[in-house]
C-alpha cells in the first residue's frame, strides 16, 4: 500500500510527538533517580539539566551531518532505529542508573566532579539520540518546497508530545506506576514510535521518489537569507535566555504554588505547550517576507513580556477581585498546597494557581519562542538536502546555549543578585542584542526603536528582589524576615502569636519552640542511656536539633541542612529579638550545622556512626520529601546507628509508619503513631527513667523550668506502646515514593 508523502509526513509527526512524550518521562524520571547521587539541591539540579542539554545538543549536531549524508528512506529508517534504541535503553536504565550506578559505585559520589563528569557519561548516550532525531526526520521528510512548514509542525508536535508527557509523568504514571513503571511506559512510546516509522519506510517506497530531490525554490525579494554562522550565534543567545528564564519563572512557581511532587511536571506541561503551539503557529505561513526580523521581533517581544509580567504581579493591588484569593493563598496560615484529593472542591484553585498565573507569567513569552524558531527555520532553509544538517545546528546551538542559561542562571545571576534581579539582566542583556541585530539588519529600524522601548518599559516595570518575595510570601508586614541565595528563598513571618518558619513558601517550623519538633529531638535523647553523637537531617527552626542535644552527655551534633538562607534568616531573626533558645542553638560548639543534602551526607560518611539519628518533620507531600521517607532511608539511618543507637521519625502518614517498621525490627510509637523510636536492639520503655534524666539539673536548665514540665507531663500522659504484627505492603520507596504523590490505598 502506498502513502502519500503529505499523509506520511503527518503521520510521522503524530510518531514524533509519541517520541517526544518519551523523552519528558524520561527527563522527570532520570532526574529524580540521579538526584539520590548527587542530592536534590540546586548544583545538582542545574548539573543533572545541563547534562541533559549537552547530549541533546551534541545529538542535534551529530544528527544534522549524519543526515546531510543520507537519502530520505535510509534518514526514515534511521530514525526508526533510534527510537527502538532508546526504547531499549530506557527498559535498562532503571536497574543502570539505580541498582548499579547509586547502589554499587560509591566512589562517583566524591568529589563533586567527579558526580557531575558521571551524570554527563550516564546521560549522553540516550540524550545524543533524543537530540539526533530531530535533524534525520526532516531528511526524511523534507523532498522539496515548504522545509520551513514542515520542520516547524515537526517540532511543535513533537513539543506538544513532550508536554503530554510532563503532565502525565506526576499525575499518572509515577502516583500509579512508580518510576520503573514510567520508564516502561515511556519505552512504550519510543517502540511504537520505531515500529511505525519502520512500517511507513516499508509503505512509502515508490520508484518515482527514489533519489529524487527537488530544486530548491526561487529566492523570494526582500533581505537576503539569513546566513547560517549569524543564526546559530543568534539561536544559541535565544536558548541562553530562553533557559536562564525558565529558571527564574519555575523559582517564582515553586513559591506561588507551594510545590508538590505535581508542580514541576504541571508548569514544565504548560511551558512545553505554549512553546508547541507557537511552532505549529509559525509554521502555518511561509515565513513572510523577512523571517529574519520576525524571529528577532519575537525574542524582543518575549523578553519585554518577562519582565512586564513580573512587575504587574509584584504591583498589582491586592484587593482585585481575580487577584485577591492568590495574595490570600500566599500567606503563610495556608499550609496545605492543593493536592489530587482537593481537585473536586477547589477546581478553581486549581485554575488560578496552575492556569492563570503560569499563562500570565510565560504563556505568551514560550509561544512567542515557538514561533520564533518557526521563523529562523523559513529563513535558513532553502536546500532540501540540507535542510537536516541546518537543523540540527540550530538545535545543537540552541540547546547548548539553554544549558549554559540554566547553569549560568542557577549558580551565578540568581545567587549574586536574586530572582528579580536575574530576570532584569536577562531582559536587558537579551533584549539589547536581539533589537541591536535588528537595528544593524536595517529595513526596519522603528520596529526594532520601538522594541527596545518597550524592554526598558519592562525593565522599569520591574520589582526589587525583598518586593517580590514579599508578595510571594503574602506579606505586608514589614517584620518579615526574607533571604533567597542559590538553594532557597527562607523567611521568618508573623503568624498569629508567634512566628513561622518557610522555605520556598513551604512551612518546615515556627517559634517559639515546644511543640512537635522539641519533642522530637527530645524523646530519643532521653531515652537512650548515654548518648554522644547525633545527626539530625533539617534546621528548620532549630528546634529538634537544640533538644536533642539537652543531655550534657552529648558531645557532637551534626545538623544538615540543604538550604543555607534558612541558616541566614535564624540569624538575622535572633539579631533582631534575641530569642534564647535559638541563640544557644547558634552559640553551641557541639552543634555544626552544614549546608548539604543530608542524605547525601550519610550516603558518603561511610564511617560515621551515631547514637542518635532523627529526620525532622516535614510534610509527605512536600517535592522530593521521598528522600527521607523511603525504605531505603530508613535502611540507610539504620546502617549509620551504633549499637543501642536510636532513630527518631515524625509518623506522617500510615505508609510512613509501616516503611518505618518494616526496616527497623524494635519500635515504640508515641500518641498513636504520631511519631516513634526505632532501633536494631530493644529499646526500654522505662519512662521512670526517662523521667529521671529530665529531672537532672542540667537538663532542666538546659530547657527551662515550663518546657521541661510540659514534656514531663507528655510522658505520663503519652506512655510508649511497642509495636507488635506485620506492617503493611504498600512501602515507600526510593522508586515509589507513593506518599509523596498521594497514591491511592
Amino acid at each position: 500500500m502506498q502513502v502519500s508523502s503529505g499523509c506520511r509526513t503527518l503521520l510521522l509527526a503524530i510518531l514524533f510527538s509519541l517520541s517526544g512524550a518519551s523523552a519528558l518521562v524520561y527527563q522527570v524520571a532520570w532526574q529524580r533517580i540521579l538526584a539520590l547521587q548527587s542530592g536534590v539541591g540546586i548544583h545538582s539540579i542545574a548539573t543533572i539539566v545541563a547534562a541533559f542539554m549537552i547530549g541533546l545538543g551534541l545529538g542535534s549536531h551529530a544528527g544534522g551531518a549524519w543526515s546531510a549524508r543520507c537519502e530520505p528512506p535510509r534518514a526514515l529508517a534511521l530514525f526508526a532505529t533510534m527510537e527502538l534504541a532508546l526504547a531499549m535503553f530506557a527498559v535498562a536504565s532503571a536497574p543502570l542508573y539505580y541498582d548499579l550506578l547509586y547502589l554499587r559505585t560509591t566512589w562517583l559520589r566524591e568529589p563533586g566532579w567527579t558526580c557531575a563528569a558521571g551524570h554527563c557519561l550516564l546521560l549522553l548516550p540516550p540524550t545524543f539520540l533524543m537530540g539526533a532525531s530531530l535533524p534525520i526526520l526532516v531528511r526524511a521528510c523534507i523532498r522539496g518546497e515548504g522545509a520551513g512548514r514542515t520542520i516547524g509542525m515537526l517540532y511543535g508536535l513533537n513539543v506538544l508530545g513532550a508536554a503530554a508527557g510532563a503532565l502525565l509523568t506526576p499525575w499518572i504514571l509515577i502516583r500509579f506506576l512508580g518510576v520503573r513503571g514510567a520508564l516502561l511506559a515511556g519505552a512504550t512510546g519510543n517502540l511504537a514510535a520505531g515500529i511505525g516509522a519502520l512500517l511507513l519506510s516499508a509503505m512509502s517506497r515508490a520508484p518515482e521518489d527514489a533519489g529524487i530531490e527537488a530544486a530548491p525554490p526561487p529566492t523570494a525579494a526582500g533581505p537576503a537569507p539569513f546566513p547560517l554562522p549569524s543564526a546559530c550565534l543568534l539561536y544559541f543567545a535565544s536558548g541562553f535566555c530562553a533557559l536562564a528564564l525558565e529558571i527564574v519563572w519555575f523559582r517564582i512557581m515553586d513559591a506561588a504554588v507551594k510545590s508538590t511532587a505535581f508542580t514541576f511536571g504541571t508548569v514544565l506541561a504548560i511551558y512545553l505547550l505554549g512553546l508547541g503551539a507557537g511552532s505549529l503557529l509559525g509554521a502555518r505561513g511561509r515565513g513572510g517576507r523577512d523571517p529574519a526580523s520576525r524571529f528577532l521581533a519575537c525574542q524582543c517581544l518575549l523578553l519585554a513580556w518577562a519582565g512586564a509580567a513580573v512587575g504587574l504581579l509584584v504591583r498589582l493591588p491586592t484587593g482585585l477581585p481575580a487577584y485577591r484569593a492568590l495574595f490570600k493563598f500566599w500567606y503563610p496560615a495556608i499550609r496545605v498546597p492543593l493536592l489530587p484529593e482537593h481537585w473536586p472542591t477547589f477546581w478553581k484553585g486549581y485554575a488560578g494557581l496552575y492556569g492563570i498565573l503560569p499563562l500570565a507569567l510565560f504563556g505568551i513569552p514560550t509561544v512567542l519562542m515557538g514561533v520564533s524558531f518557526s521563523a529562523l527555520q523559513h529563513a535558513v532553509q532553502a536546500d532540501a538536502r540540507r535542510c537536516g544538517l541546518r537543523v540540527g545546528l540550530l538545535q545543537g546551538s540552541n540547546i547548548l546555549g539553554c544549558a549554559l542559561g540554566s547553569l549560568v542562571c542557577g549558580l551565578v545571576l540568581v545567587p549574586t543578585w536574586g530572582t528579580a534581579g536575574a530576570i532584569r539582566a536577562i531582559v536587558l542583556g537579551g533584549g539589547l542584542l536581539f533589537a541591536g541585530a535588528g537595528l544593524l539588519r536595517g529595513g526596519q529600524r522603528r520596529r526594532f526603536l520601538t522594541l527596545a522601548c518597550a524592554l526598558l518599559g519592562g525593565l522599569f516595570l520591574l520589582p526589587g528582589n525583598d518586593a517580590l518575595w514579599r508578595r510571594l510570601h503574602g506579606q505586608t508586614d514589614l517584620r518579615a524576615f526574607i533571604v533567597e541565595d542559590a538553594t532557597s528563598v527562607s523567611a521568618i513571618v508573623p503568624d498569629g502569636d508567634g512566628w513561622r518558619i518557610l522555605v520556598n513558601n513551604h512551612a518546615h517550623s515556627w517559634f517559639p519552640y515546644g511543640g512537635t519538633h522539641t519533642l522530637l529531638g527530645i524523646i530519643p535523647a532521653l531515652a537512650h542511656p548515654d548518648p554522644r553523637t547525633a545527626a539530625v537531617v533539617g534546621l528548620g527552626s532549630g528546634e529538634t536539633a537544640w533538644a536533642i542535644a539537652c543531655r550534657p552527655s552529648m558531645e557532637h551534633v551534626s545538623l544538615y541542612e540543604l538550604s543555607r538562607a534558612q541558616a541566614t534568616v535564624l540569624r538575622l531573626f535572633h539579631a533582631k529579638h534575641g530569642y534564647p533558645h535559638l541563640g544557644a542553638l547558634l552559640r553551641d560548639p557541639r552543634i555544626r550545622i552544614v549546608t548539604a543534602d543530608g542524605r547525601n551526607a550519610l550516603l558518603r560518611e561511610t564511617f560515621e556512626r551515631y547514637d542518635l539519628l532523627e529526620a525532622d518533620a516535614i510534610w509527605p507531600w512536600y517535592a522530593y520529601s521521598w528522600n527521607l521517607y523511603s525504605r531505603e532511608f530508613f535502611e540507610l539511618c539504620s546502617a549509620r546507628l551504633r549499637e543501642g543507637g536510636i532513630m527518631c521519625q515524625w509518623g506522617a502518614s500510615d505508609r510512613v509508619r509501616d516503611t518505618f517498621r518494616s526496616v527497623f525490627p524494635h519500635v515504640l510509637e508515641f500518641g498513636g503513631g504520631g511519631f516513634l523510636i526505632g532501633s536494631r536492639e530493644p529499646i526500654r520503655a522505662d519512662t521512670s527513667a526517662w523521667r529521671a534524666r529530665l529531672r537532672e539539673p542540667a537538663v532542666r536548665a538546659y530547657l527551662g523550668e515550663p518546657l521541661a514540665d510540659s514534656v514531663d507531663a507528655y510522658l505520663r500522659g503519652h506512655p510508649p506502646v511497642p509495636f507488635h504484627g506485620s506492617p503493611g505492603t504498600l512501602l515507600n520507596t526510593d522508586l515509589f515514593p507513593r506518599d509523596e504523590f498521594r497514591t491511592p490505598e
